[in-house]
């Protein structure tokens, strides 16, 4: 193998690390928990609108 070949290992990963090693301290912070929260409320909401309309 030469010095000059890319095999793709680290090095493809490397743009990830930096991306996600470089969140600025100004980013909008959730909760987890409200996250999930709000994701159950609006299916329900969509169950019981499909209910109502159709």
């Amino acid at each position: 193998m030469s010095s000059g070949s890319n095999s793709g290992g680290l090095m493809s990963s490397a743009g990830l690390v930096r991306y996600f090693d470089n969140q600025g301290r100004d980013a909008i912070t959730m909760n987890p928990k409200t996250v999930l929260a709000f994701c159950v409320l609006f299916g329900v909401f969509v169950q019981i609108l499909s209910l109502t309309v159709a």
